[in-house]
């Protein structure tokens, strides 16, 4: 027997590797077709193409030819010539391109993204709409799609540094979807200079082409000041940096005259003690909280929100690039706002003695912050005082200031509506916030970490009761009426996988999660876990690995709760000078309350969408922008050394947050020489091959600061052990 198990082995050795090589040769012959799909072969024009010309390659090529044809996937029209079998599904969807060539298919029907060849792209841009011929695959293949048809091109700008020598101009782009330059000929540069940093739109891009052609529609300014910066964030997410003048000039003519009639149409709370309290340099106050002792010892509370609705009307340019817009966008350094200033710093801000129109929520509530009654109306209101938050904070804990009943009353009440809702299952991420000091010219010259503290969370909480009531109002409609359409902002629960995958990972720190169970006893192990790493080391991985194991909230009609804060309805009504979807709530309650009928689902739903994309692009945009400021702050502190912690693990490398200012960088997987490192995507981890040697998320680590790269938003370190 062990003969005979001699004698076989390496004839099965030898037979598993001719297996692979005819896996290989079929790949590449499938290649050929899938290149010229309706080109028509014999086995000498494969041979010769794949330098496979003596004749034990043709033999091969010939036999996986032939099966290459009983598997379907190359048709034999003739004896002895094979064409490609492009009878697979054609299908409809959208295009990303990515720079690193992996570009994707998303079909129409929300199923897998599937790969598509650069060659097999038809140059078709990012997020336009196509249709495309899914080729015949083989088994364990990964599957492929080849672009047959641009059917809606999306308008695509791009912004980079232009290049002009010798007469020839191309613009270098920096964008994560294009890795061709563009060709600029030099009668569409409109005036644009080498080492501007441009905005640049593809007008043609020929079959053959390497490079696409394009015209230069705007220069940005020199490369490296902090305004072409800014301007080169908003333009690379696809935002605007400035308005049109058409709608700058309609909100000039917007009238700010408040009529007698417009008053008598509204409740008066003029007289009732009134503030707003917003950050130290805001100048949108879109949001004022009022206050008085009802005649039965109880108090009245008023949730005022700037009632933009009355300014803005359904169609007009106003709201149409309100709309398109969908939200104010923050930087690190400037607002860009929804609204033209006109409107969010002017006519529509809740400025300190002056006369204003709001939609609001008024509630009654007892001592002990349980909600007696509430009613939704319009307003007219004057606020008394502006507090910024750090002076609101400054009266609550001393006791002393303007307005300090009125102060103190109000965060007692909110206290316990908090604790309400923590105890009824609000997840309890307090988080702060990275922030910048800058001086004129936009240089960062410190990096500090913005808590939320009690004058935060007194205004947090009303806004929350606001937003919960008249989703209620709309949801849940009294006396068996039907509900109506609506615009809710939902928060799905988490996924499992993702949930379980966190609750492993912080085993390794000691901490438990508790995964299974109802909803409320979920979200209490959240809860403790966030309480029990608060101040350690650990604290803010846990934090951001916990958001990221949840769910994104959106915009939708169809209500389904919002999870994170434990509210079967919930809305965002409470600032509409910043958001689209709160004009949207204002104006169908605006209807609703006068008696209306539903409107459509099917156009709410859509532009529910809309705004929901439109907040993501604007997360990004703002955290580019952090980026970009921490990349230009720590420009002056290369060859520096600091401790920190692995807060992301991938198979390029090891990401790492910055004990001190919370700056993130790359130790490049190339830079850890002393072994070869493999990826273990499911522990979070880099694993030496040899030595065993591990880097995990969660790790503390010392490193060296190596480059920084403002262009790409980068920090480079290296490990300093």
């Amino acid at each position: 027997m062990k003969r005979k198990k001699t004698e076989h082995s390496p004839r099965k050795r030898g037979g598993k590797k001719k297996q692979i090589g005819r896996e290989l040769l079929a790949d590449a012959i499938l290649r050929i077709f899938q290149q010229t799909p309706k080109a028509i072969y014999n086995y000498r024009q494969i041979g010769k193409l794949l330098e496979m010309e003596a004749q034990a390659g043709r033999l091969e090529v010939m036999e996986t030819l032939s099966l290459l044809a009983e598997e379907r996937l190359l048709i034999e029209p003739e004896p002895g010539r094979f064409r490609y079998n492009s009878l697979g599904t054609v299908a409809e969807g959208a295009f990303q391109r990515r720079s690193n060539g992996k570009n994707s298919f998303l079909p129409e029907d929300g199923g897998e993204p599937v790969f598509v060849a650069e060659r097999n792209s038809r140059h078709a841009m990012d997020g336009d709409r196509v249709r495309v011929q899914l080729f015949a695959r083989r088994k364990g293949a990964t599957p492929e799609a080849e672009v047959v048809d641009v059917l809606e091109s999306r308008e695509s700008a791009f912004v980079g540094k232009l290049r002009i020598a010798r007469g020839v101009a191309f613009l270098i782009t920096e964008d994560k979807t294009l890795s061709n330059d563009i060709f600029i000929p030099r009668e569409m540069l409109n005036g644009g200079k080498n080492n501007d940093k441009a905005v640049v739109r593809i007008v043609e891009w020929p079959e053959n082409a390497k490079n696409p052609l394009g015209e230069v529609i705007d220069i940005l300014g020199v490369a490296g000041r902090n305004d072409t910066e800014m301007h080169a964030i908003l333009v690379e997410y696809g935002l605007p940096y400035a308005y049109p003048r058409k709608v700058e000039e309609a909100a000039e003519s917007v009238s700010d005259v408040i009529t007698p009639e417009d008053i008598a149409a509204r409740e008066d709370f003029r007289a009732v003690t009134t503030f707003t309290i917003d950050p130290h340099d805001a100048k949108d106050f879109d949001d004022a909280l009022s206050l008085r002792r009802t005649p039965d010892g109880n108090w009245e509370v008023g949730v005022h929100i700037a009632d933009v609705t009355h300014y803005v009307k359904p169609g007009s340019l106003l709201d149409r690039e309100a709309y398109e817009r969908a939200t104010s966008v923050y930087l690190v350094d400037r607002t860009v706002p929804m609204l033209p200033e006109r409107l969010s710093n002017q006519l529509c801000s809740l400025r300190p003695g002056e006369e204003k129109l709001c939609f609001s929520v008024i509630f009654e509530l007892n001592d002990a912050a349980g909600i007696r009654s509430s009613r939704i109306a319009r307003t007219v209101i004057r606020s008394d005082r502006r507090f910024t938050y750090e002076e609101a904070q400054a009266i609550i804990e001393t006791g002393e200031g303007s307005f300090r009943d009125e102060l103190l009353t109000l965060n007692r009440l909110a206290q316990q509506l908090r604790k309400e809702r923590f105890e009824k299952g609000a997840i309890d991420f307090d988080r702060y916030e990275v922030k910048f000091e800058i001086d004129a010219e936009g240089k960062p010259l410190r990096v500090y970490f913005k808590e939320a503290k009690e004058a935060n969370k007194l205004i947090e909480e009303f806004m929350l009761l606001a937003n919960r009531t008249v989703a209620e109002y709309v949801g849940k409609p009294a006396g068996g009426r039907r509900k109506k359409t609506f615009v809710y902002r939902i928060h799905e629960t988490p996924n499992p996988e993702k949930l379980g995958n966190f609750a492993t990972f912080i085993r390794r720190f000691g901490y438990k999660l508790k995964t299974d169970g109802s909803k409320s006893e979920i979200t209490r192990s959240i809860n403790q876990l966030l309480d029990s790493a608060r101040g350690k080391p650990e604290e803010n991985l846990i934090e951001t690995l916990a958001v990221r194991s949840m769910q994104k909230a959106r915009y939708s009609t169809e209500n389904i709760g919002h999870y994170g804060l434990a509210f079967g309805h919930y809305a965002h009504f409470t600032s509409p000078i910043r958001r689209y979807p709160d004009m949207m709530v204002h104006r169908l309650l605006e209807r609703y309350l006068a008696g209306g009928a539903s409107v459509p689902k099917e156009k709410c739903e859509e532009q529910c969408d809309h705004c929901s994309a439109r907040e993501q692009l604007a997360a990004n945009a703002e955290r580019a922008s952090i980026k970009y400021k921490q990349v230009e702050f720590m420009s002056d502190r290369v060859g520096q050394i600091f401790d920190g912690v692995i807060s992301g693990v991938t198979e390029w490398g090891l990401y790492v947050e910055l004990n001190e200012n919370k700056c993130e960088g790359l130790v490049p997987v190339r830079d850890l020489d002393d072994d070869f490192y493999e990826f273990d995507e499911k522990n979070y981890s880099l694993i030496g091959r040899r030595r065993k040697r591990t880097y995990r998320l969660g790790d503390a680590v010392t490193i060296k600061v190596l480059h920084a790269n403002l262009e790409r938003k980068q920090l480079d370190f290296t490990l300093a052990e």
